[in-house]
């Protein structure tokens, strides 16, 4: 028996094995416990197998699903990433163009202008009655 997405596809020899037991049971061949629970459990097992094989194409499908999406993921990353360098060398250009040209690379730095705000400390001190000797 085969899985396939949602049918299930069962083959002949599985078919046949079906009719016999349904005959088998229905002619009476199946009268003692032990052949009946060997239908029984051969049911079951046939059920559960018809399960798990759904399962694992079920997740083949999810994992399908999964790589496409992380295939166009990885393909749009390779755009970005091209892009960028693009962008990259076009700014190292700009860079190594305006170079030569820069007055403020070639000249020293200005001093630094210090501003100084006005204190307090600059005017007299003025002091509190309850400081006072």
């Amino acid at each position: 028996m085969k899985v396939e997405g949602e049918r299930v596809c069962v083959t002949v020899s599985t078919v046949r094995r079906q009719e016999q037991d349904q005959v088998s049971a229905e002619n009476g061949w199946c009268d003692s416990s032990d052949d009946m629970r060997k239908v029984q459990r051969r049911e079951k097992n046939r059920i559960a197998a018809q399960k798990s094989r759904l399962r694992q194409t079920q997740k083949a499908d999810t994992l399908h699903l999964e790589s496409e999406d992380l295939e166009r993921q990885n393909a749009a990353l390779r755009r970005e990433i091209k892009q960028l360098t693009e962008e990259m060398k076009h700014f190292t250009s700009m860079l190594s163009s305006h170079e030569p040209l820069c007055t403020i690379l070639t000249s020293p730095p200005p001093p630094p202008e210090v501003l100084y705000a006005t204190h307090s400390f600059h005017q007299p001190h003025i002091s509190s009655p309850r400081f006072q000797h």
